[in-house]
């Protein structure tokens, strides 16, 4: 699933990250502690969307493939697909996250959302979302892919295990077709 590549450098300054000469505008601790409930209360109503209409729930196998940028989750009665990408992963046995913007195994194709989300941390002074890795909690790496759903506007996200490690990642908008043989 995922492939070892060297080190990546922080990632360039987006489209949208501070052209202009304004400063950028912190979010203090009370200001962004309320934009991240918000974003992990929207995100579970995105969630039990997909679950109600869908079975995100009820799927017994994942995969992602970082050549086409795809996630697949197949359940009893259905397969769906998305495009995907790679928010960080949670590391279960040290504790910490590492950001898919700077991730040896992430293709950069992969660590797009990532990267939004690091842009949006320079511009508003968010260390967490700047620092490459991170010692927090799995709820804390679930806020943080809630805050990348949130920035870059996905249709979900997705907390999936490899290895000892825990692959969180958006996803875009669903494509549902039938497992193989059934018609």
């Amino acid at each position: 699933m995922f492939g070892w590549f060297k080190k990546k450098s922080p990632p360039p300054k987006g489209p949208d990250s501070s052209a202009s000469d304004s400063p950028a505008k912190a979010i203090g601790g009370a200001e962004y502690r309320l934009l991240v409930e918000r974003c992990m209360e929207e995100l579970r109503l995105k969630t039990g969307a997909h679950a109600a209409s869908w079975g995100l729930d009820t799927a017994t196998k994942w995969a992602v493939d970082q050549n086409t940028g795809l996630i697949t989750f197949t359940g009893p009665n259905v397969v769906a697909t998305a495009p995907a990408q790679i928010i960080g992963t949670y590391n279960t046995q040290d504790g910490t996250w590492l950001w898919g913007w700077d991730h040896p195994s992430v293709k950069d194709n992969m660590a797009e959302h990532a990267r939004r989300v690091y842009d949006y941390g320079e511009r508003h002074g968010l260390a967490d979302i700047t620092t490459r890795k991170l010692e927090c909690s799995e709820d804390k790496a679930w806020e943080l892919t809630a805050l990348a759903c949130h920035v870059c506007d996905a249709q979900g996200a997705y907390r999936g295990p490899a290895g000892t490690a825990l692959v969180f990642l958006t996803f875009g908008t669903v494509t549902l077709s039938r497992p193989e043989g059934e018609g």
